[in-house]
């Protein structure tokens, strides 16, 4: 049994303690026996070895191999180059997993550093982390709880449990014993958890646990079990480059044995090997993902995503399942008056504007301690504010109606009696001045007093005899009564009955036996945390995009099937909703069997969310999850893309996260996606076209010796058209815009590979056209005499490359449709390149360092078109997609 389970009796004897409190002696004991109240954490690995680390993925070993290669070889611009994005991808690497350790230091901060005790019957202030196991306790409002403690007396106590339970009102507390054994962290009112905050009364506990063992002490060591999932970039880059260090090594040792057999010298076919190994290696990639990646984050934080961890920006490309939050993400956040039961019928709240039904209204401003601050924003209990705005909206100011309506008692709410009770005193005065002017006149002249009572509706129908209408009082239909609220209820509204009773004087006995009894029922009041309105818009396109969204929620199953249902979440098949008890008993392999079908949970546990996470993952599924609390922290960690919030969020939420939203809106996460998506396409070009650009050098040299031709290229062209066309060509693709229905499509697989969806086999054919048209332009030149084959062969090479980068902006829009300038600083680079590579063959001080010479105007010209055939092949072949996607 759990302490929420057992009497007061049970565990003072289970504890061997009493409520006079330990001896100090006793408690020093048991000090030694568990351990100081705090939160420990593992040894930590030291910031030296976090940034030795960054330099194990493969790839960055084959860049560091490149790197030594080009420095031997004489090549120092392209080993300083390759050494500054190595370590700038190291430090960028070390910064992420430096601050992922700041959760833990996060937590911490929640911890009480006080504790007043009962030690030998009297009171003591001690050190928080002296607190043992059996301590008594007294809490009051402003305190932090210290440690995990059952209730044994309680003077209406309220505990702001949010960060750990996600429930976003005060919770009420008892002392009675709850009989449920699986019942949720929020729903256990006999007890309160260690970094909780008391928000209103006082009370006193016995400490159950401490440190380690206290509900913040699990999440601790979920946080520090769960280790980081890496990304698909990743995964695939990490693939990628183990499988092309591979094929270059095999492609170098080939050329170089057959420019032996052909008797080339073995100096020069070692360095041509050399530089073809270096120029097959894509250095470029890293710097072209890390920019690609920043330049999305900066955008996203206008779009109120703000990325702590960049990788995080190319993954959201490819979530197949948002696990979002309710409150506040999907919904507003704020208590809203949504229907109103009065004069027998319901009636929407905006109606309450057209048709005055001022005693209902009067009762909502005045018996209500909902108050407006200086900055004109309504503060007070969620409920109340809700109720104030709904009176106000309707014309009734609760400022204007205190003046004539003055209160004089009240009887405060409490769980036992599950309504509160306000008296007003009548004011002739103002009474004759509302008669003219206000809704006043709605109250009888000769009555000097009038009570308002609101609460639970089956609470009140037992307390009152008659229900207003607009025919007068009538008798009470309590099954009517009821079958609005269940229906109500099942439209996920919380109902609040609101009662009245007139009196000549004020009663002198206050007590609730005697003055909320006989009441007149005015009306009640459905209210809900109504959905975000531009949340539904991004359900749908999730949808579109092939994103599943569902709903987390510690709220009750019926409110959250209905904003399910509102938002197009679910339609209304009962099987897509399931609660936290349920999930409980649910063996996991018939979990992970249903996982799929689920869309929401209701009154879900923090442990329960790493469950739904660690099943979707196991199906294959790649998982975005929203929090903000600190029982969210190992599930954010965990998630494939960890969403915290940037409003209501606690620290250590944050911390654990991805990906912060500023505004806390679910709409913002579905932006992001489509970013994410833009980012990947980005980089897949980058990838097309440096491995296509490298591909064509590669068969340039490979297929040249086989047909009896010279070989075409020296090693300083390879090198430099390794430098200038992978340099700013392929940066400015992490600036191309989305392509045209990019939300239209579903997610990529996790497992898919990065040459998917036919870039392997364009990289393939497009690379030997590139390879054909230069030792075309090399055995046509030599034939016909031309001594500048070389700087042709190499120029051809080179535009060819310029020429493929415009055609592969889009995967399969025109150049023409797009724009040559809706990518500007793509068009500079090619510019820009263009220029460099004629200065390689017009500045008379380059041509003996490039081996070049001045081509005429007309090498120059057949150069130029040569130049062009890449470029509208990959044009004619998108002509072919669309007509394939049409089809």
């Amino acid at each position: 049994m759990r302490c929420h389970q057992k009497k007061i009796d049970d565990i003072l004897a289970e504890l061997r303690t009493s409520l006079q409190g330990l001896s100090s002696e006793e408690a020093e004991k048991r000090l030694e026996e568990y351990g100081p109240n705090e939160l420990k954490e593992r040894k930590k690995k030291s910031p030296f070895m976090m940034f030795l680390d960054q330099f194990r993925d493969f790839m960055i070993l084959v860049l560091i191999a490149a790197a030594i290669i080009s420095g031997i070889i004489g090549e120092l611009s392209d080993t300083i180059a390759i050494i500054v994005i190595v370590v700038l991808n190291a430090v960028i690497g070390f910064v992420q997993e430096y601050r992922a350790e700041k959760a833990m230091a996060a937590l911490k901060k929640m911890a009480a550093p006080t504790a007043t005790v009962i030690r030998e019957g009297k009171p003591a202030d001690i050190s928080a982390s002296e607190l043992v196991p059996g301590d008594i306790a007294t809490l009051e409002a402003g305190k932090i709880v210290p440690a995990d403690m059952r209730l044994i007396e309680v003077a209406q106590l309220k505990v702001e449990e949010a960060a750990l339970t996600g429930e976003s009102i005060p919770v009420e507390k008892h002392i009675k014993v709850l009989h449920d054994e699986m019942i949720p962290l929020g729903d256990r009112k006999n007890m309160v958890y260690k970094g909780t905050t008391v928000s209103y009364g006082r009370s006193t506990g016995i400490i159950v646990a401490t440190g380690m063992e206290t509900e913040l002490g699990k999440i601790a060591t979920m946080l520090q079990e769960e280790e980081e999932v890496k990304t698909p970039l990743q995964k695939r880059l990490a693939r990628f480059g183990q499988r092309l260090a591979l094929v270059v090594i095999a492609i170098c040792a080939i050329v170089f044995g057959i420019g032996i057999i052909r008797g080339e010298s073995p100096v020069l076919m070692f360095l041509t090997a050399i530089s073809l190994a270096v120029a097959a290696i894509p250095e470029a990639l890293p710097a072209v993902i890390t920019i690609s990646l920043a330049i999305g984050a900066k955008k996203m934080v206008k779009q109120n995503a703000l990325i702590r961890k960049l990788p995080a920006v190319e993954t959201l490309g490819s979530v197949t399942y948002i696990c979002s939050d309710k409150t506040g993400t999907l919904t507003q956040n704020k208590m809203t008056v949504e229907e109103v039961y009065v004069d027998e019928k319901i009636v929407r709240s905006e109606e309450l504007r057209v048709r005055r039904h001022e005693k209902l209204m009067t009762a909502l401003a005045l018996s209500n301690d909902a108050q407006i601050n200086a900055d004109g924003k309504v503060i007070g209990d969620p409920t109340e504010v809700a109720l104030f705005l709904a009176a106000q909206d309707a014309g009734f100011n609760k400022d204007e109606l205190i003046k004539y309506f003055p209160r004089v008692a009240e009887i405060p709410f409490d769980s036992e009696r599950k309504c509160m009770t306000t008296v007003h005193r009548i004011q002739d005065t103002g009474y004759k001045i509302q008669e003219e002017k206000s809704h006043a006149s709605c109250i009888m002249h000769h009555v000097s007093f009038i009570s308002f009572t609101k609460g639970a509706l089956e609470i009140l129908v037992e307390k009152s005899n008659s229900i207003l209408t607009s025919e007068g009082l009538k008798g009470i239909d309590v099954e009517e009564i009821l079958r609005v609220n269940e229906k109500m209820a099942a439209d996920g509204l919380r109902v609040l009955g609101i009662a009245m009773r007139k009196w000549d004087s004020l009663p002198e006995n206050m007590s609730p036996e005697n003055v909320e009894t006989g009441l007149t029922i005015l009306g009640f009041i459905g209210m809900m945390d109504p959905p975000r309105e531009e949340v539904k818009e991004a359900v749908t396109l999730c949808k579109t995009a092939g994103i599943k969204p569902v709903m987390i929620t510690g709220d009750h199953p019926l409110t959250a099937k209905a904003i399910a249902r509102r938002l197009g979440i679910i339609e209304d098949d009962s099987k897509t909703i399931i609660t936290g008890k349920k999930l409980e008993e649910l063996p996991l392999e018939e979990f992970e069997e249903r996982v799929e079908k689920i869309q929401v949970y209701a009154r879900v546990a923090p442990e329960q969310k790493l469950k739904i996470i660690k099943a979707l993952q196991n199906k294959g599924q790649f998982v975005a999850m929203t929090g903000d609390g600190v029982n969210d922290a190992p599930a954010l960690k965990r998630a494939d893309i960890g969403i915290a919030m940037g409003i209501t969020g606690t620290d250590v939420s944050k911390e654990a996260s991805h990906m912060i939203l500023l505004d806390d809106n679910f709409a913002t996460i579905v932006r992001a996606v489509k970013e994410g998506r833009r980012i990947f396409d980005n980089i897949r070009k980058f990838i097309k076209y440096t491995m296509t650009s490298n591909s064509g050098e590669i068969w340039t040299i490979f297929l040249a010796p086989f047909l009896g031709l010279p070989i075409p290229l020296l090693p300083i062209h390879i090198l430099w058209i390794n430098l200038v066309t992978d340099g700013l060509p392929g940066l400015a693709l992490a600036a191309e815009p989305a392509e045209k229905g990019i939300m239209k499509r579903s997610p990529r697989h996790p497992q898919e590979s990065i040459f998917a969806h036919g870039l392997g086999t364009h990289i393939i054919w497009v690379g030997l056209l590139m390879g054909f048209v230069s030792i075309f332009t090399q055995a046509w030149s030599i034939k016909t005499g031309h001594a500048h084959w070389q700087t042709m062969v190499f120029t051809v090479l080179c535009l060819s490359q310029m020429g493929h980068v415009l055609a592969i902006r889009s995967e399969k829009e025109s150049l023409f449709s797009q724009g040559l300038f809706s990518n500007k600083p793509l068009v500079g680079a090619f510019i820009l390149t263009f220029a460099l590579q004629m200065a390689t063959i017009y500045v008379p001080f380059l041509n003996p360092i490039f081996k070049t010479a001045p081509l005429t105007l007309s090498e120059l010209a057949i150069t130029l078109a040569l130049s062009t055939v890449v470029f509208f092949a990959v044009e004619a072949e998108k002509v072919w997609k669309r007509k394939k996607w049409k089809g």
